[in-house]
């Protein structure tokens, strides 16, 4: 656990600071989305969680917070805690074409066979992935009745594992894959892009993989060029070896914990979960989707899916002409 903040969140002195800085928030009415690190002081707790960034953005790449206490917060009391901890690691950025700065992730009956369909909205298993920001966060709110294990792998790793078993593999996923855009479509852009998996610049590797999209394209526009079967294979790879002991970490996340990853370096997953039939007790996560003032600057490729990718910017997201930027307290379509 060392990964974790010493006794976690639901330290009592941390706690407090951050309960004041909610109720700060709450009496001069500030909007959530104009809650910044600059209204949202946290005198001793704030430093780590910067130090904790850094070691998300420049070292192993995730950090784990244990026992945040939702059980005594109200929805909104929940929704500024979290985003006031997430300032301190980043920006919020649009998570969809509703304009979601603060997402849901949680079962809404959408069809997870639909390749328009965002797979964070149903059940199903998710598949390992990065998400289009340089950092995404979840805090969790509910568990489901069984099921939705969170999974992350090292990018690198799986790079460097495909380049040793087969170095073909290795060359084709650093060449160009269409993905589809899932109606999510940006002023100027057309409905699918092309991108490789793996992408070196200035010396680092930047991952960027949702195998969804990349079969929705091929699902969707028969235009595009089918995928050769060494080109499955390829991807196919990255999951099999993202399955493997040794490789990937699992974590069962609990009521309270808040993950950060850095989506250049980290690959996550999900299994299929079976939810209870009451509805108050639905697996429920919170989720951010952030961008680091201190990142790296990406390949000029990503700016298909961030627009911008000079460091110290605000990149990612997903922009499409009249979202009303939002952070919806309930999930919704």
């Amino acid at each position: 656990r060392d990964f974790c903040l010493s006794r976690g969140l639901g330290d009592v002195y941390k706690r407090q600071e951050l309960e004041a800085a909610v109720k700060l928030v709450k009496e001069n009415q500030t909007p959530l989305v104009q809650v910044k690190k600059e209204n949202f002081s946290l005198p001793t707790l704030g430093p780590k969680l910067e130090k904790k960034q850094k070691e998300v953005v420049f070292g192993r790449g995730f950090v784990l917070f244990k026992g945040l206490p939702v059980h005594r917060y109200t929805v909104e009391e929940t929704a500024i805690t979290y985003w006031g901890i997430g300032c301190y690691f980043g920006d919020a950025v649009s998570q969809n074409k509703q304009g979601h700065l603060l997402g849901h992730v949680k079962d809404l009956g959408l069809d997870p066979k639909d390749p328009q369909t965002r797979i964070y909205t149903t059940r199903a298993r998710q598949l390992f992935h990065t998400d289009s920001a340089d950092i995404v966060g979840l805090l969790c709110l509910k568990t489901a009745k069984s099921g939705g294990l969170s999974t992350i792998v090292s990018s690198s790793t799986i790079y460097n594992t495909i380049l040793l078993r087969n170095p073909k593999y290795a060359q084709i996923l650093t060449e160009p894959f269409y993905w589809d855009r899932k109606n999510e479509i940006p002023s100027g852009k057309g409905p699918y892009f092309q991108l490789p998996i793996f992408n070196f610049h200035l010396g680092e590797l930047s991952v960027i993989f949702s195998r969804d999209f990349i079969d929705a394209a091929q699902q969707r526009f028969p235009e595009i060029p089918r995928l050769s079967p060494e080109q499955i294979k390829a991807l196919d790879s990255i999951q099999e070896i993202s399955l493997e002991d040794g490789i990937r970490l699992d974590m069962t996340l609990e009521p309270g914990d808040i993950q950060f990853l850095h989506n250049h370096q980290i690959l996550h997953a999900r299994t299929e979960y079976v939810d209870h039939e009451d509805p108050d007790l639905k697996r429920h996560l919170l989720r951010l989707w952030l961008s680091a003032p201190n990142g790296r600057t990406l390949p000029p490729v990503f700016v298909e899916r961030y627009s911008n990718i000079e460091a110290g910017t605000v990149r990612g997201g997903i922009k499409v002409p009249g979202a009303q930027l939002k952070t919806p307290l309930e999930a919704e379509l």
